[in-house]
């Protein structure tokens, strides 16, 4: 049996697919409709030939998603919830601020890394998403919020899964995304999150791509790491932190230090030196992201009066430190919390579909 139809969101901007004899400045027409006015439907391209838009949605999708659920939150923020053609779901959030707009997107259905404070990571591991799938939530996200794609300026691929374990396909997604035909984006304005794999941390150095490089450590030593991230026992700190050297002088860019504070766990004023330590001779901005608790997962967030303790260490130790609050808490805040959710449907706002001809 056939499977669905390709979404045209799989092709870098300058590759989308043509049929034979078609003059090439019908691509950049057909790149315009998709990325600077995200269209949904290929009857509103309306300076393409009939005949070229029958052809393209008989054998094309624009969105690759058969569903969409909207999670508004208090704060401002919206989560989605994407439902794949073969079933599967992943995530994004939205979070608009008011001097930019952001969208945090997933590279996988669920997660290989198995983190155990993280609510994706008790999903498992699905698939990888294609780059279109990638692409694709971004384009979903303006189109439900009612904003121009390049309205938004702010990508982080923070959501569920390792994006450097789906190295060629995150690496597509960022080009289209990069490309003046596509999104338009400044690499400078797109975050990639790491656990810390210094082999693909180093091939991403040779990319060339200014790109903010952000490393989920949670703790300054192997024997702790290793309690919470299975990877740890592959990838020690130090193997880590040697990589994010090399992607340094590569890239003469400042990298991101991630760390979820874990009551009892990593979240002492001991740890905060040790940390700041490591870190000594590298270009950092440690960025502590509270706990944000979801069921069964074992752990509590640190009191405020311990953030603020690990904070102030390393601020006293001239380390550049802020703390994250998560958005979105009353909306399944945490990645992977709506895909865990049995009840998650019934919670969000009206199914969406895509049009017909998406």
């Amino acid at each position: 049996m056939p499977g669905p139809a390709p979404s045209l969101y799989d092709h870098l901007p300058s590759e989308l697919p043509l049929p034979e004899g078609e003059p090439a400045y019908r691509r950049r027409q057909l790149a315009r409709w998709l990325y600077q006015h995200g269209a949904q439907d290929f009857e509103v391209m309306t300076d393409l030939p009939q005949g070229l838009r029958d052809g393209l949605a008989a054998e094309h999708r624009i969105s690759p998603f058969t569903a969409v659920e909207r999670y508004p939150s208090r704060d401002g923020s919206v989560r989605y919830l994407f439902t794949l053609a073969d079933g599967s779901r992943t995530e994004a959030v939205y979070m608009p601020y008011e001097d930019r707009k952001t969208v945090c997107v997933s590279s996988m259905v669920g997660c290989p890394a198995g983190c155990a404070f993280c609510a994706t990571g008790a999903l498992g591991y699905g698939r990888n998403l294609t780059s279109g799938e990638i692409v694709g939530q971004v384009l979903a996200v303006a189109a439900h919020e009612g904003v121009e794609p390049r309205a938004i300026r702010n990508l982080v691929l923070m959501g569920m899964g390792e994006a450097l374990l789906n190295y060629d396909h995150a690496l597509r997604a960022i080009r289209t995304m990069i490309a003046p035909e596509g999104l338009d984006l400044s690499p400078r304005r797109i975050t990639l999150s790491t656990v810390g794999l210094p082999g693909r941390i180093r091939r991403l150095a040779d990319e060339e791509l200014p790109l903010v490089l952000a490393i989920s450590l949670h703790a300054p030593d192997d024997a702790t790491r290793r309690t919470i991230i299975p990877t740890a026992y592959a990838h020690g700190v130090a193997d880590i932190l040697d990589a994010v050297r090399a992607y340094q002088q590569a890239t003469k860019r400042r990298v991101t230090i991630e760390y979820t504070l874990l009551r009892g766990v990593n979240d002492q004023v001991a740890q905060a030196r040790a940390l700041a330590g490591l870190l000594d001779g590298l270009k950092t901005h440690v960025n502590l992201i509270p706990f944000n608790p979801w069921p069964a997962s074992g752990f509590q967030e640190s009191t405020s009066a311990a953030t603020e303790r690990f904070r102030a260490e390393l601020e006293r130790l001239r380390v550049p430190v802020s703390v994250r609050f998560s958005r979105g808490r009353d909306a399944g805040g945490a990645c992977g919390q709506l895909a865990l959710s049995e009840g998650a449907a019934a919670q969000a706002a009206p199914r969406i579909a895509p049009s017909q001809h998406a």
